[in-house]
Order: C-alpha cells, then sequence, then structure tokens
C-alpha cells in the first residue's frame, strides 16, 4: 500500500470516514497476503482432524472438503469486499447506508460482540502454543499463572501489531506468508516419509451429508471475515477489478486452507485423539520431531496474532460506528482487555476446547450472515456510497429514513437471524428445527440465515438510492422541516 498523510509512519490515525480517492492507491494483490495470514492457525489442523474422526471422512472427501470450504466462504469474502472500493470505507462504516443511523446499531452491536469471542478463541490458541513452546524445549508445564502470563503477553502483543493500523498489519501479514509457506513444505515433506499411507487411503468413505456438513463447518471460520472485508479493501481505487478482489481473497485463504486441513486429516489417521485434545497446539509436539515443531509452533503463534490482529484491527472500526468517540487505536484496546478476561475463562474453566470452539463457531456464522444477506442484496442496486451521509448521524443523513431505521433492511435481518437459529444446534444451543430437515443435519444454518434475509430484504419495499449530490439536496430539504438536531 502506498503511504498517505493518513497512514504513512508507524500509526494510522484514519478512523470511520471514507478515504479520499487521492489516497486510495492500494493494488488488489496485496489482498493475497492479507488473507494467507488470516488463515495461518493450527484450529484448522484440529478442524482437519475432526473430518475424519468425528465425520468419519476418508482422504478424498477431506480434500473436497478442503477445496469447497475457502471457494465458498472467501467468494463471499471477496465479493463483499467489493463494497469497500465503493465505498472507501469499513464494512460497518458502509452497513449505515444500508440498516440506517440507528439501524445499523443492532447488526453492528451483535458483530461486535461475536468478534469478542472469536478474539478470546484466537488468544487462547496463540497461548497454547507459547505453553508448548515452553513444554518442549524447557520442559516447563503449564499451570493457572502461567496460563494468564502467556495469554496477557499474546493479547498485548495482539494490541500493539492492529493498534498501528493497516501497514503495519499487511507487512506482517506479507512476512508471515514466506514464513508459513516455508515450513508447512517441511511438515508436508515429514508427513509424506512418516505417515502409513496404506491406512490414510484405506479409510472408509462417510455419508454425503458428513461431507457437506465438513464444508459448513470449515466455511463458518470465513464467514466470520466476510463483513470486515471492506476494511481491506477501501483503500483500492474505484476502478480496482472486482475479479481480482475475488480471486486474491479465494487464493490467500485457499492455499492455507487446503493443505491444513489435508494434514489436519493425515494426522488424524495415526492420532484420533488429536480432534478431541484439550488443547488445539500440544499435539504437534508429540507428532512432530522437535526440529520441525518448534518453528512450526512460533509460526503458527505469529498467525495467531495476525488473526486477532485483523480482527481488533476491525472491531475497532465497529467500535466507532457505535458511538465510542475515541481513536481506532484506543477503541481496539476495548476487545483487548475483553479477550484476555474471556480468555481467562476459557483456559481456567472450560473442559473441552474444541467442543466449544465448534459450538461458538456454528453460532457466530448465523449471526454474521444475516448482516451478509442484507448486506449483499444491496450490494446489487447500490454502487456507491455517500461518505458525507456515513459520518452525519443526525436527522439531516441521507441515511436517515425512518426515524434512523431502514424498515425493510432492520425486519430482513431480525427475520433472517431468528430462521437461521431455529435450523441451528450445537452443544450450547438447539434450534426447534435443526433435526429432522435438510439444513439442520447438514449444519447449514448460516446458509439458510443468508438466504432468508437476502430474499426478504429484495422483496420488501426500500428507500430509493440516491447518488451523494442527490442526497446532499435531499438532507437539506429535511433540515430545513425539522431545524432540530437530534443525535444517535
Amino acid at each position: 500500500m502506498s503511504k498517505t498523510a493518513e497512514t504513512e509512519g508507524a500509526l494510522e490515525t484514519r478512523g470511520i470516514e471514507q478515504v479520499p480517492d487521492h489516497e486510495r492507491t492500494a493494488r488488489t494483490r496485496e489482498l493475497f497476503p492479507t488473507w494467507v495470514g488470516a488463515n495461518i492457525s493450527v484450529l484448522l489442523l484440529t478442524m482437519g482432524a475432526s473430518l475424519v474422526v468425528a465425520y468419519h471422512l476418508n482422504f478424498w472427501q477431506a480434500l473436497v472438503v478442503a477445496v469447497a470450504a475457502p471457494v465458498v466462504s472467501y467468494g463471499l469474502v471477496g465479493l463483499i469486499g467489493i463494497a469497500g472500493k465503493r465505498g472507501g470505507a469499513p464494512g460497518m462504516a458502509l452497513s449505515r447506508a444500508v440498516f440506517g443511523q440507528r439501524g445499523n446499531l443492532l447488526p453492528g452491536s451483535l458483530i461486535w460482540v461475536a468478534r469478542w469471542g472469536w478474539e478470546t478463541i484466537n488468544a487462547v490458541t496463540g497461548a497454547y502454543a507459547v505453553l508448548t513452546i515452553l513444554k518442549i524445549l524447557f520442559g516447563v508445564r503449564g499451570n493457572s499463572v502461567l496460563d494468564m502470563v502467556t495469554l496477557l503477553a499474546f493479547v498485548v502483543a495482539t494490541f500493539a501489531i492492529s493498534g498501528l493500523g493497516i501497514t503495519a498489519v499487511q507487512k506482517c501479514n506479507k512476512y508471515a506468508t514466506y514464513l508459513f509457506g516455508v515450513f508447512s513444505v517441511l511438515v508436508l515433506g515429514y508427513l509424506v516419509v512418516d505417515t502409513d499411507w496404506s491406512a490414510v487411503f484405506g479409510h472408509s468413505a462417510g455419508s454425503t451429508a458428513s461431507v457437506i456438513t465438513g464444508v459448513g463447518m470449515i466455511a463458518a471460520g470465513g464467514v466470520s471475515w466476510i463483513p470486515t472485508a471492506p476494511d481491506f479493501t477501501r483503500y483500492l481505487p474505484r476502478t480496482a477489478s472486482s475479479k481480482a478482489i475475488v480471486g486474491h481473497s479465494v487464493g490467500g485463504a485457499g492455499i492455507v486452507v487446503l493443505p491444513m486441513v489435508l494434514m489436519g486429516a493425515v494426522m488424524a489417521v495415526s492420532t484420533p485423539d488429536l480432534a478431541s485434545a484439550a488443547d488445539p497446539v500440544s499435539f504437534l509436539g508429540e507428532i512432530l520431531p522437535t526440529w520441525i515443531a518448534v518453528p512450526y509452533l512460533l509460526i503458527a503463534l505469529i498467525g495467531m496474532l495476525l488473526i486477532n490482529s485483523m480482527s481488533m484491527y476491525s472491531a475497532g472500526f465497529t467500535a466507532q460506528t457505535l458511538g465510542f468517540k475515541v481513536p481506532r487505536h484506543w477503541a481496539v484496546s476495548v476487545n483487548a482487555v475483553i479477550s484476555l478476561a474471556f480468555g481467562g475463562v476459557l483456559m481456567l474453566v472450560a473442559t473441552s476446547f474444541m467442543g466449544s470452539f465448534i459450538a461458538f463457531l456454528s453460532l457466530l456464522a448465523v449471526a454474521f450472515s444475516a448482516w451478509v444477506g442484507v448486506f449483499g442484496a444491496d450490494m446489487l442496486r447500490r454502487t456507491e456510497y455517500d461518505g458525507r451521509a456515513m459520518a452525519d448521524t443526525t436527522r439531516t443523513s441521507a441515511y436517515w429514513y425512518r426515524g434512523g431505521f431502514s424498515p425493510a433492511a432492520v425486519a430482513a435481518w431480525a427475520i433472517g437471524l431468528a430462521a437461521g437459529l431455529m435450523f441451528t444446534t450445537s452443544d450450547w444451543f438447539t434450534g426447534p428445527f435443526a433435526t429432522g430437515n435438510v439444513i439442520g443435519e447438514y449444519g447449514l444454518g448460516w446458509v439458510a440465515t443468508i438466504v432468508v434475509s437476502g430474499l426478504l430484504y429484495l422483496v420488501l419495499p426500500k428507500p430509493a438510492v440516491a447518488t451523494p449530490a442527490a442526497a446532499a439536496g435531499a438532507a437539506e430539504e429535511r433540515a430545513a422541516e425539522q431545524p432540530e438536531t437530534l443525535t444517535v
């Protein structure tokens, strides 16, 4: 990314306001390492193992899952990312144009809370990576005090990277991509030599339903990035290729998801306990020799830092759209504190990390998907966003609609969310229609959410889309009719 007045130096100072055209000099190819970095997670190994152990898939079925999941989820990431180049603003700021200045607080609040859980999971995984390295190298075993110290160190490092801004995040992603590629080749080479391939290919096939469920499970992680996609495309010029945005998003994610899911599936044949391990990291010290395990864990630790940094970076924007009148880097600190508190609870109290993660992932996908359905459907009719209207949170805003709400968007979002939850099952929650039907059986509650919310929004009457110039005139008329100012 080319440096501008708002991004040059160590700290990015731009918040949720629209990026001026003269500063939008990024290139689409920078998205590739961005989405590579967003997926460097050992959780993919554990989820790949779950395909074999829990869903009883064979290698070829796991391959289908590993290919289809990133294409589905990061295809949607790329498509929603197109809104970033159109509007030059973060996703939840653009969302004001769809839901209204007050209506946007509803999905914004839910997405912000959902990010707490995602960041907590990542922070705990990073802390476990540090503990595993300490155990391998120095024989130090974790305890409650050491657990909290490593968790704190991880969260502080995450806050430092995400607080600096987009330039720091993208540079870290670039170098992490190179390191991850090198050490993944080493791990793959070791597995090729050490694995009993007759056992791998001799594993019986699972059902088609399990394959679809596996795709849904792996894809759910990518779905969580969809609302943040414009955050990483807002510095692209309006003329940037939409096809390239989608291609680099899918390619960057796929080049990580495919090998890691397959590695997890292969490892699970000889180590079936991998899918139900007490933590998602320590198994690497048992399966791999030290000379591979330690550097690979370090790369995994860097990956967790980058994933959480990207999440907190976007969460800072979300907090600002909810009305937190603080600079973006301070808004990030709110999520850092929350992830530290929740992470402590998960490490000290939770009995099954993977069970908690899968349960959370299923509900997380539904929470994000309701917004995705409405926002994505709105993109079919909206090609530009009014920066002045997005920043104006009073009655004079072109995005005020009815009392600050867009009835069509809010209704479609709420109904889609409720419908998705009804078809969702997890260890924490089971909807009334989650069993005895195709959607519930396949774990596709998040897909139902996108479809229901998107179709509803398309058929409901909506306010007309005005150009920025026309919107300014309409705002002046409303100001004359309602001279008083009412803030959100």
